[in-house]
């Protein structure tokens, strides 16, 4: 069992930027893909971002060019880098590994 631990979260006004870490309580070279969906009240969980493998990376159309997910094999973490973010990127954001692994999630609020 591997467990997936959101951080970095919080208050943003719009324009600024967060940097989510996912840490994995086991090597996560095990996993070939891991990413980061979000869910705003009162809609479906959405994929964010996906990072594949040896580090090939894909993204939402809504977040392209604004996010940047990266992996740390030696520290079992998986990062989201978020830049220029917006009010509608407000949501839970989770992590995600294979074999149906989550985080519990982390709050991100973007401020108009």
């Amino acid at each position: 069992q591997v467990q997936l631990v959101e951080s970095g979260g919080g208050l943003v006004q719009a324009g600024g930027s967060l940097r989510l870490s996912c840490a994995a309580s086991k090597s996560i070279l095990r996993f070939n893909v891991m990413g980061w969906y979000r869910q705003a009240p009162g809609k479906q969980r959405e994929w964010v971002a996906d990072i594949i493998g040896g580090g090939t990376t894909v993204y939402a159309d809504s977040v392209k060019g604004r996010f940047t997910i990266s992996r740390d094999n030696a520290k079992n973490t998986v990062n989201l880098q978020m830049n220029s973010l917006k009010p509608e990127d407000t949501a839970v954001y989770y992590c995600r590994a294979d074999g149906g692994y989550w985080g519990q999630g982390t709050q991100v609020t973007v401020s108009s």
